[in-house]
């Protein structure tokens, strides 16, 4: 009989079992890992002692580096609480509470990182200074402290009483029960039971990405005026959906409520690129509305952040945990714009009012508006709220002890039954969320219910209605197309030079919607026609190297092949609803010739060639700003020996043919092959090289300008990811290396 037990849930997550010892370890623990185990089973319900709770892991193995391919690799957060609570572990009188705790095993780095990120998820603001340093007025932040120890038992617990650790090198050593561990290489380690042995990788390949829970059916999405689309019903236990979310769509502009795992998935099957993304209105920061913060940050622009100073200092003092930051640097990647509490903030037309929802962490519910004729519309977002029944139980008058006031209940009240147009609301009870019960009475003309895990019960459906993923709800139609004055402004924006008159003649050609999964080139074919991405996603193939990447809207399909008349080198693929310009590929030529453009586009579109062929610049870089780098990098041509130094000019290093050795401390880091690149730490910190970078082969090396990459957070995110790899590997620590700036 085996006596350990590994599955493969997802690429670079494993569990491991060994029931004897009654050790089940996840190993790895991406977003929404939970609803990976409850859909094959390894979460499930089941009783004892009268007693209905969940199995599941009982330790967590951790992933040795943060990021991979721009994802989180480790959220610990609900898969803890998973244990604490759904497992009753730390449940007073449960069968499952032993006095074991669960348990985080790995390096010392992400196991602190995580103790610290879960602190911050279970608190978020930890005192009435830090509340204050908010922004809050001191009466007022105390009577915030108070909810919050209300929520929290009364006390506020360090993380270690509620989880053990284990840090695991290259020596086995015991987790429990006979149980050993040990490293075997970087994010590579081997289990030992009683001579048996199980080892697990949780490495990504570079082609693979942390696959989503479930399927989300396409959308052709329509631009309106002012309207919300629900990209999310469910929460953080709801195996079979996204967890509550919307999107505001206002005038065109695409806002979204809230950072939801998995938020790349539902934006493409909404069609919709994250480029194309406006802003985000952030409520909280629990992980089911805080771990697509990622995603996010993988534009080619700093998206808008909506929120008050008091949710904007929780989420980034849980992101600085996470990310092992020493300051908040929210700003670096998202352009950070302050909401004021309880009154209407102005963006540009769209009205938004914040206000403070009772919960465990600060969180702000949203209220949207815009002048229409006969007033306002509008709509709420309520994620998460609390329920009148369980504020009820907090209600106190003395001032020195956890709870609430009767003043603070009643304006909670008012703001939850507050009659709008459409409202969105939390109905999933237990201690920390709301009740359909509550809004009874409600007069509203229409009642989102959602973030919930069951399906709606028949009393649940006479107070409110479902909302399925995709579905729309539009306050005030569109009269005109969105669509085509955003194509216009991206073109403007490519041909900042052309007449208008000529760039309206582009516009002036026929578009066409292309169905999932529908050619819009094929490789080795001569397309009389090049496309340019007004909405939705494209992918380009290229199967010889078994790689692909992904164009967003603001993209020309087919340029290069187009303009020389040759062969298609990749394949275009709609990965999504995509509507584009059909602009005949000899009009286009034309177009180049009368505005004397070809000359300055040849190399500029040679190299643009040769950033879309890389991991760093090749997904959801949109071509205005391929061609600023474009045209600011340089190639220089090195001999076998040569070293590559940074002096006065903070430059990157983006290999173009040859190969590049990075050494630390005689230690061989990597081989650099072309496409890949060096001198990342020159532009995420002002500091020369830390590794010692030098030419194996004759190598041509393009130099691309620290002040070009700046505003552009996915590459940000990538220079990051690798650099954090790299540190790992060659045993350095990424805090010596200073103030981060970018």
């Amino acid at each position: 009989m085996e006596l350990i037990e590994k599955f493969k849930i997802i690429n670079g997550v494993y569990w491991v079992g060994v029931p004897q010892a009654n050790v089940f370890v996840l190993c790895g623990c991406p977003e929404e890992c939970v609803k990976h185990l409850m859909k094959k089973g390894f979460n499930k319900t089941v009783q004892k002692q009268g007693i209905t709770y969940e199995t599941g892991p009982n330790i967590i193995l951790l992933s040795d580096v943060l990021i991979q391919n721009g994802y989180f690799s480790n959220l610990a957060e609900f898969p803890v609480l998973q244990m604490l609570y759904r497992q009753g572990m730390i449940l007073p009188g449960h069968p499952n509470n032993t006095g074991v705790k669960p348990m985080l095993i790995g390096s010392k780095k992400q196991i602190d990182s995580q103790m610290k990120y879960i602190y911050r998820g279970n608190y978020g603001l930890i005192s009435v200074d830090e509340i204050v340093e908010a922004g809050i007025p001191r009466e007022k932040a105390e009577e915030l402290m108070r909810l919050k120890l209300a929520f929290a038992f009364g006390k506020i617990r360090n993380t270690n009483d509620l989880l053990s650790s284990q840090v695991v090198e290259h020596e086995l050593v015991e987790i429990r029960n006979g149980v050993f561990v040990r490293c075997t290489g970087f994010n590579q380690y081997e289990f030992r039971y009683k001579g048996e042995s199980e080892a697990v990788d949780l490495n990504l390949l570079p082609d693979e990405n942390y696959e989503p829970p479930y399927e989300l059916a396409f959308h052709q999405l329509k631009r309106d005026y002012f309207a919300a689309v629900h990209s999310g019903g469910g929460d953080g236990w709801n195996e079979h959906g996204l967890s509550m979310a919307s999107i505001v769509l206002f005038q065109g502009k695409i806002y979204l409520v809230d950072a939801a795992p998995n938020i790349l998935h539902f934006l493409e099957a909404l069609g919709i690129s994250v480029n194309e993304v406006e802003g985000l209105f952030h409520t909280h920061a629990h992980d089911d509305h805080f771990a697509g913060i990622t995603t996010l940050i993988r534009a080619d622009h700093r998206i808008k952040y909506y929120a008050t100073p008091l949710v904007r200092k929780s989420v980034t003092k849980k992101l600085s945990a996470l990310l092992s930051w020493d300051s908040d640097y929210l700003d670096r990647f998202f352009e950070v714009h302050n909401l004021e509490h309880d009154v209407w903030n102005n963006i540009e037309g769209l009205e938004v009012k914040p206000t403070i929802s009772p919960h465990p962490v600060e969180t702000d519910i949203f209220t949207f508006r815009t002048l229409w004729k006969g007033g306002y519309r509008t709509y709420a977002h309520f994620g998460d709220i609390a329920s009148f029944k369980i504020l009820q139980e907090m209600l106190t008058e003395d001032t020195t002890k956890p709870g609430i006031s009767r003043e603070f209940y009643n304006q909670v009240q008012s703001a939850y039954l507050h009659p709008v147009n459409l409202k969105k609301i939390d109905i999933g009870g237990e201690l920390i969320h709301g009740s359909v019960e509550d809004f009874k009475d409600d007069t509203s003309d229409k009642i989102i219910l959602a973030h919930s895990s069951s399906k709606l019960s028949l009393q649940q459906k006479s107070m409110g209605s479902d909302a399925p993923f995709g579905s729309t709800d539009v306050l005030i139609q569109a009269k005109q197309d969105y669509t085509m004055r955003y194509a216009a402004q991206l073109l403007w924006t490519y041909f900042p030079h052309a007449p208008r008159e000529d760039i309206n003649m582009l516009l002036n050609c026929d578009t066409e919607t292309f169905n999932v999964g529908t050619l819009l080139i094929k490789k080795g074919t001569v397309s009389p026609y090049i496309y340019f991405i007004m909405t939705g996603i494209v992918e380009m193939i290229k199967a010889e190297s078994n790689r692909s990447n992904v164009l967003s809207a603001g993209s020309l399909v087919g340029e290069f092949a187009g303009i020389m008349e040759v062969p298609s080198l990749e394949t275009y693929l709609a990965a999504s609803y995509v509507r584009a310009f059909k602009i005949p590929s000899d009009l286009y030529f034309k177009f180049i010739q009368k505005n004397k453009l070809y000359r300055s586009m040849e190399r500029v579109m040679d190299n643009r060639l040769f950033l879309q062929s890389t991991r760093l610049f090749g997904d959801m870089v949109s071509y205005p700003v391929e061609n600023k780098v474009a045209q600011a990098m340089n190639v220089k041509s090195y001999t076998p020996g040569e070293r590559l130094k940074s002096d006065k000019t903070l430059d990157l290093y983006l290999l173009y043919e040859g190969e590049l050795q990075l050494v630390k401390g005689g230690q061989i880091i990597e081989m650099v092959k072309p496409g890949g690149f060096a001198g990342e730490e020159t532009i995420l910190y002002n500091v020369p090289p830390i590794f010692d970078i030098s030419i194996t082969k004759r190598s041509k090396v393009f130099h691309i300008p620290k002040d070009v990459l700046v505003n552009i957070p996915i590459v940000q995110w990538k220079l990051l990811e690798t650099l954090e790899k790299r540190l790992e590997i060659s045993g350095s620590n990424l805090s010596a290396m200073g103030e981060y700036s970018m």
